[in-house]
C-alpha cells in the first residue's frame, strides 16, 4: 500500500479528490489530509507519507512555498491545480505528475499506476529540488530540462539537445555529448514545452534545435544536416516555415 496525503485548501475540491481516490486507486491508503501549508508540513510530519497530492494556490501560500519547508522530502508529489500556466510548465519541466482541476478518474489513475512503479526506487528529491529553482525563475529562462527514462531521471541543458525522434508513444533524445535518451512521453509534448523559438517541427518523426542546423541540403525535397551529422528530412508542409527560421538563426 501507498500512504498518501491530500493538502487542498478547499473542502469540497478535497473531498472530491479524497472519494476518486478511494474509489478508483485501491492502492492507496489515505493516512491524512490539510487545508494549508502549515498545517500540510505538519501532517506530513507525522504521517510520513509516500505520497502527496499537493494543491499549488492555497490561502496562506503555495504548494512550492510548503516544500520548501521541508528541506529534504522523502515522499511522491502530484500537484493539483486549475489554471496556473508558469506552475505547469517549471512542473512539465521536472517531469513531475500533476492533475488539472476538475480532477479526471483516467487520470488519476494513469498518475497513481506511474507512482506505484516507482515506489521500488528513492523518492524524487532531486526532481523537486528542480522544480523548485525552477519555479522561481521566468518561463522563458529554464535552462535545463528533467527527462524520464525507464526508472530513473536525467537532467540535461536545454542547448545540448540536438533533435527529438518520435518512437511511437515515446522519444528519443539525440544530445550534444553524442547521448541519447529514450523518454516516456510524446514528441507533442516536447514539442509543446521546448523553447518555440529554438526548436522546430520539420517532420511527422522529427523535433530538431535550430542552433544545431549546420546545413541545408535542397536534393529530395529537402533536409536539415545537423551537429551531429544526421540528415533530418523537412516535410514539404514545413519547408517554409524551416527557411524562415533558418534565415534567422
Amino acid at each position: 500500500m501507498i500512504n498518501a496525503v491530500l493538502i487542498e485548501d478547499e473542502k469540497k475540491s478535497r473531498e472530491v479528490l479524497e472519494n476518486l481516490v478511494r474509489q478508483y486507486c485501491p492502492t492507496i491508503n489515505i493516512v491524512g489530509a490539510a487545508d494549508s501549508v502549515e498545517s500540510g508540513v505538519e501532517i506530513i510530519r507525522k504521517t510520513t507519507p509516500n505520497l502527496v497530492f499537493l494543491d499549488i494556490e492555497m490561502a496562506d501560500g503555495s504548494g512550492f512555498d510548503m516544500l520548501e519547508k521541508l528541506p529534504n522530502p522523502n515522499f511522491e508529489v502530484v500537484f493539483t491545480t486549475a489554471s496556473d500556466q508558469h506552475a505547469l510548465r517549471a512542473i512539465k519541466y521536472s517531469a513531475i505528475d500533476y492533475l488539472l482541476k476538475p480532477i479526471d478518474s483516467d487520470e488519476l489513475i494513469a498518475a497513481v499506476e506511474k507512482i506505484s512503479k516507482k515506489q521500488a526506487g528513492n523518492a524524487n528529491l532531486e526532481n523537486l529540488k528542480f522544480l523548485l529553482q525552477n519555479f522561481r525563475k521566468p518561463s522563458e529562462s529554464y535552462s535545463k530540462i528533467t527527462l524520464p527514462t525507464g526508472n530513473a531521471y536525467e537532467i540535461v541543458n536545454v542547448k545540448d539537445i540536438i533533435r527529438c525522434e518520435a518512437d511511437g508513444s515515446y522519444t528519443s533524445f539525440f544530445l550534444e555529448n553524442k547521448k541519447k535518451l529514450l523518454v516516456s512521453a510524446s514528441l507533442k509534448h516536447y514539442e509543446d514545452l521546448l523553447p518555440e523559438e529554438e526548436f522546430i517541427r520539420v517532420h511527422h518523426h522529427h523535433l530538431i534545435n535550430m542552433n544545431h542546423v549546420v546545413r541545408y541540403l535542397k536534393t529530395d525535397g529537402g533536409y536539415a544536416v545537423m551537429s551531429d551529422g544526421t540528415q533530418i528530412e523537412i516535410s514539404r508542409r514545413k519547408k517554409d516555415t524551416f527557411l524562415q527560421r533558418l534565415n534567422k538563426v
